[in-house]
């Protein structure tokens, strides 16, 4: 996607700096930063302060982050302890562990000396198949808002509400849940974007950026207006990212997600996750118990970064002295919420059945 008319990734390899380039996410949608990532320690850092944020960019960091270990010391040991060093800094986005598990399964079967550049590679492969995949999750919701639309009054926009940014800046290219957006917006169809701040770190206001640099028409909204608006009559369909799905079909999403679908559910409206298959974790099923939810520091809560009147970024207190804050990060909802996920391959229902179908050499794998 473009950043002020130039064409960007969320991350790229320099290679006359011959290190990782990301977009330092941390100051937007107020400014626009890039940064190197040249150590181990800068790679877990980047990952645990959202420097990076979003499951499938997540995960290709992860990859570049195995790359630059390996370049230093190719030995077993230090391959493993890559694996654990950045394994630990999220864990909730099962994309983290399956990019690791990869990287580490495909250079454990190769002499030492082969493994640099191998690394390299794989993590340039990650991030192409990672743009990849989320175009064609574009192109199978894209079905979806033709749908709609078709049923319109002409010039009348499908309007859409989304939760959290699970946009461009949340995986290598397109985003998910975006990427039937901008595909729609490109072919011509009317949109209008509902964009749920999403406390509390408002990564909705990511998603407007997004949008907003794209021409995508979107309000911003705070998190409780979704189940007003779909009482009345004001959106035509959730679409909604996912940072883990189990094998039948429970999707883990950023907090507050749950309660989109549960609002969805009770006006009738669709609810739809856009789902890369490197996000489902085969080995769990019920994802309400199995699921680690990861708990973030209560100063994500207690206070909020933002933009004076006079354009100073700066940080202040929402909450009294003395209020501790809780702050869970994901919540999950029951596949019988879903009506169905959006995936590379297709569109299917959130289901064991729905999945394995669509993927089953996966789920004969996992068996």
């Amino acid at each position: 996607m473009k950043v002020n008319g130039t064409q960007y990734r969320s991350l790229w390899w320099d290679a006359e700096l011959n290190c990782l380039q990301i977009i330092d996410q941390r100051w937007l949608p107020h400014k626009f930063k890039t940064q190197p990532v040249r150590t181990m320690q800068e790679f877990a850092d980047a990952i645990v302060e959202m420097r990076v944020r979003g499951a499938p960019l997540i995960g290709a960091t992860a990859a570049y982050g195995v790359a630059l270990a390996m370049a230093n010391d190719p030995s077993d040991a230090n391959l493993d302890a890559a694996w654990t060093f950045l394994e630990k800094t999220r864990p909730t986005a099962i994309n983290l562990r399956w990019a690791l598990n990869r990287c580490r399964t495909a250079l454990k079967l190769l002499p030492v000396e082969a493994r640099a550049a191998t690394a390299l590679q794989l993590a340039h492969d990650i991030s192409d198949e990672d743009v990849e995949i989320n175009r064609r999750i574009g192109e199978n919701g894209l079905k979806l808002i033709r749908d709609i639309a078709a049923q319109k009054p002409d010039g009348e926009p499908v309007r859409l509400l989304t939760h959290c940014n699970a946009g461009w800046i949340a995986t290598v290219d397109w985003g998910t849940a975006t990427s039937p957006m901008y595909q729609a917006h490109d072919a011509g169809i009317p949109l209008h974007i509902w964009v749920d701040e999403t406390r509390p770190r408002n990564q909705g206001a990511l998603t407007s950026w997004e949008l907003g640099s794209h021409g995508v028409p979107h309000t911003y909204v705070t998190d409780n207006a979704g189940g007003h608006l779909m009482q009345h009559g004001l959106v035509d369909m959730v679409i909604v990212g996912t940072d883990r799905t189990t094998r039948r079909g429970d999707v883990c999403n950023k907090i507050g997600t749950y309660l989109k679908a549960l609002a969805a559910r009770d006006n009738n409206v669709p609810f739809y996750v856009a789902l890369p298959s490197p996000t489902i974790d085969w080995s769990v099923s019920d994802g309400v118990s199995e699921i680690p939810i990861e708990e973030r520091s209560e100063r994500e809560t207690t206070h909020i970064q933002g933009k004076s009147d006079e354009g100073a970024i700066g940080v202040v207190q929402v909450t009294p002295d003395g209020t501790s804050g809780g702050n869970p990060a994901f919540d999950v909802t029951p596949n019988r919420l879903v009506t169905g996920l959006i995936t590379e391959r297709g569109i299917c229902e959130a289901s064991s059945e729905g999945l394995a179908g669509l993927f089953p050499e996966m789920a004969q794998a996992a068996e």
